[in-house]
């Protein structure tokens, strides 16, 4: 089971940026993903970045498309989710997953960090 490391959540303002990180356990296996999932107060959990595990695919979905970017450095084992223009929507409880690709366009997760705390205000 693969432990995951979450840093780098804050309290910004509306069109602030934040970066967040990720650094597993150990190396991604071959035909793995790593993402983020986000949690907000009141709402259901909701999918939001994936990338595969050589760092060649990334996957979003559009209500951050053009604002966030996902990154994988293999050195460090660590995801880096770069959050720009963030809006006060954006604010949650950000969850990094590790999950094997089963299709294109399917992850099944299995391992699931502990989260960190996105607030962003007006």
């Amino acid at each position: 089971q693969v432990r995951l490391f979450e840093s780098g959540g804050g309290s910004v303002q509306a069109g602030d940026s934040l970066r967040l990180s990720c650094t597993a356990s150990e190396r991604a296996p071959v035909r793995s993903a790593t993402g983020w999932f986000r949690q907000a107060q009141g709402k259901e959990r909701e999918w939001v970045a994936a990338v595969s595990w050589s760092g060649g695919s990334k996957w979003y979905t559009d209500d951050v498309k053009g604002r966030f970017n996902i990154s994988r450095d293999i050195t460090t084992n660590t995801v880096t989710l770069q959050m720009n223009n963030l809006k006060v929507q954006d604010t949650a409880l950000y969850i990094c997953v590790v999950g094997r690709i089963i299709t294109v366009s399917k992850i099944e997760y299995t391992d699931w960090g502990q989260g960190t705390q996105v607030t962003v205000s007006e």
